[in-house]
């Protein structure tokens, strides 16, 4: 067992006693900003940190090794899918930025998979990004366009330009913007297009794309990334088109997918925005729900318009997210459920986990209600025992309702984002609160 992991356990342990002792009703509020920050500041450095750097370099064909079992062991190659390729480059960058790890060691990783992401991955005759290149990203694996890890792409240069404050980066950033722009946005009914060919041209209709949908299909799930990449990039670039495209997808993440008879939202829509209410869209996710808020709070505070207009809905959302998700026994959220009944897809995933830390405490935050504090606390305690791996590193995908963690700690779909950013949201957060008092 690492050094390192252990010394960590062995303080986060004592924390946890001491948080499920006084930890009674969802709303009481048993510990101060500084007792959970610390703990917190520990899982980013040594746990997330520690786990990707540097192991998760990939020193002989670029871009980085996401491919790590339970105990955090590398599996050999595998491909390179554009969305955790750029989700590392985010991870890197952002962490140089907010000031975790040593600066010129994470700008220099975010450099590595940048490098990868504009060499190997950008498809240099059409523009825009494969979905997936072999290991050394020589064979196109999966060629074609979707906006879902289009936005991804965007949202990580975006972060790097930010955290380098390099204008080549920026211009790159500019360059993927304008090709959205031209491409893929829907003038017609808002949003974007989200399956394209390999030159861009729209899959047919009936095809299915690389999230699993019909191509004539828009998901909440791929604007409410589009919406955050949009908000980093109109933040690193002040572009006054940017922010018309952000305050349209901030429209459509607070109100065109909202089910406003149901209290949550849904994620499959025809291209009018018509809702699709039957198989995926016949059901609530509810960390798609929570994360939801404060993304929207994030870009709100960005393109500079109020938040007030939008707590009715942050409420509701939050409600009904508590009362059909949240696991009153041990704390967190289940993963999904059908509308207006308990959640049925009942463990716990660690991205879940992870932004519904964010969520209740920017709902704290907002409102100074305690009942979001025992939220995100319980949620906090709930996660420190069973989600994260303090021996092994980095945090288990799954928790079952049994409370049995399980899975590979890195793969095609998982690596240090989420979670990551999680606790550099919620640091930043607890440390407001502070000044506050």
């Amino acid at each position: 067992m690492p050094l390192r992991y252990t010394i960590a356990r062995m303080n986060v342990v004592g924390c946890l006693l001491a948080m499920c002792a006084v930890l009674g009703p969802v709303a009481a509020q048993s510990l101060t900003p500084a007792a959970v920050a610390a703990p917190m500041e520990k899982a980013l450095r040594e746990n997330i940190l520690g786990f990707w750097y540097p192991q998760s370099l990939d020193r002989k064909h670029g871009g980085y090794t996401i491919n790590h079992g339970p105990e955090g062991k590398p599996k050999g190659d595998a491909p390179k899918m554009i969305v955790t390729q750029s989700r590392m480059v985010w991870l890197f960058a952002r962490a140089a930025r907010a000031g975790y790890g040593d600066r010129k060691q994470m700008l220099a990783a975010a450099e590595h998979g940048y490098q990868f992401l504009t060499t190997k991955m950008w498809d240099a005759k059409n523009g825009g990004f494969y979905w997936e290149v072999d290991v050394t990203g020589e064979k196109k694996l999966r060629p074609k366009k979707h906006m879902y890890g289009e936005s991804f792409a965007l949202y990580a240069i975006s972060e790097y330009a930010q955290a380098s404050g390099r204008k080549d980066v920026l211009a790159f950033a500019t360059k993927v913007f304008d090709l959205f722009e031209k491409k893929a946005h829907d003038a017609k009914y808002g949003g974007y297009r989200e399956t394209f060919e390999e030159d861009w041209t729209p899959s047919p209709l009936g095809e299915q794309g690389y999230m699993g949908v019909d191509s004539s299909v828009k998901l909440m799930n791929t604007h409410l990334h589009l919406m955050e990449a949009m908000t980093t990039f109109y933040r690193a670039s002040q572009l006054p088109l940017a922010r018309e495209r952000l305050l349209e997808l901030m429209m459509i993440e607070s109100n065109a997918v909202v089910r406003k008879d149901v209290g949550s939202c849904s994620d499959q829509y025809k291209l009018d925005w018509t809702p699709i209410r039957e198989g995926g869209g016949a059901r609530a996710s509810y960390g798609h729900d929570l994360e939801n808020i404060w993304l929207l709070v994030d870009a709100a505070e960005t393109a500079r318009v109020p938040v007030a207009p939008m707590m009715d809905l942050f409420r509701s959302n939050f409600a009904y997210s508590l009362k059909y998700g949240w696991d009153e026994k041990d704390g967190g959220f289940w993963d999904w459920g059908p509308f207006l009944q308990p959640a049925t897809a009942r463990s716990k995933t660690w991205w879940v986990e992870a932004e519904a830390l964010v969520s209740a405490l920017t709902m704290f935050k907002l409102t100074n209600d305690p009942l979001y504090w025992g939220i995100f606390e319980k949620t906090w305690v709930f996660t420190n025992r069973h989600q994260i791996d303090w021996v092994h590193g980095e945090w288990w995908p799954s928790v079952s309702e049994r409370l049995e963690s399980s899975g590979d700690k890195a793969n095609t779909w998982k690596a240090g984002y989420h979670n990551g950013r999680a606790m550099i949201e919620c640091i930043q957060l607890l440390k407001g609160l502070q000044e506050q008092k």
